[in-house]
């Protein structure tokens, strides 16, 4: 199987991340995409954090029903900061017969070379960066070209301009503001119901 990988906090996962596994599948050709929410990023704590058990569940609500589409606790179930090269590692042990993709935007492919083991990443994963608008390809391909083999291991794909993100929606719910279409109907009544992010975990 060619398995996609999409890591983050997920606080909360919104249709831009769901759009992102959706293009990365089709354009890919992936036969599944996992969101993977870390536990603890290794740079930043994780801003207004309602629990890794709680973020792990907004996803699996998210995903709820496409087959494209699953959630992994590669992250979630292991103590400390999740880096990339150690989550590729324990995926390929679990299943060393998958083919696996690092699912990214350009921004971050950019940094790769900053990354903790940024060869071994390559050796254990393609990377396959999501094209938006404010990094070219042309200066992500020079960014890694001193990479041994890293052009050989990165392939783009289309991605729409989605002005969404975990903080926008954090901010909407504290304010009692709607979040119905920016994040599927599970995680909006999800995150009412437990009243997640203040104000009751704002309106559908």
């Amino acid at each position: 199987m060619r398995v996609g990988i999409l890591g983050g906090t997920f606080n909360p996962p919104h249709v831009g991340h769901l759009v992102c596994a959706q293009e990365a599948f089709v354009q890919l050709e992936l036969d599944q995409v996992l969101l993977a929410p870390v536990r603890e990023p290794p740079h930043k704590a994780i801003e207004a954090d309602p629990g890794c058990a709680q973020r792990v569940r907004l996803c699996e609500l998210a995903v709820a029903g496409d087959e494209r589409l699953s959630v992994s606790r590669v992250d979630a179930d292991r103590p400390g900061p999740s880096w990339t090269v150690d989550t590729l590692r324990r995926l390929h042990a679990d299943a060393p017969e998958h083919d696996l993709t690092f699912v990214v935007g350009g921004d971050m492919a950019y940094s790769l070379p900053t990354w903790r083991e940024p060869e071994a990443v390559l050796e254990l994963a393609e990377l396959g960066v999501a094209e938006r608008e404010g990094v070219r390809r042309a200066d992500i391909s020079e960014r890694l070209s001193a990479l041994p083999g890293a052009l050989d291991r990165v392939r783009f794909f289309e991605m729409p301009r989605i002005d969404v993100s975990s903080s926008y929606i954090r901010r909407q719910v504290a304010a009692g503001h709607p979040v119905r279409y920016l994040v599927p109907d599970g995680v909006a009544e999800y995150m009412r119901t437990h009243d997640l992010y203040g104000r009751a975990g704002a309106t559908a």
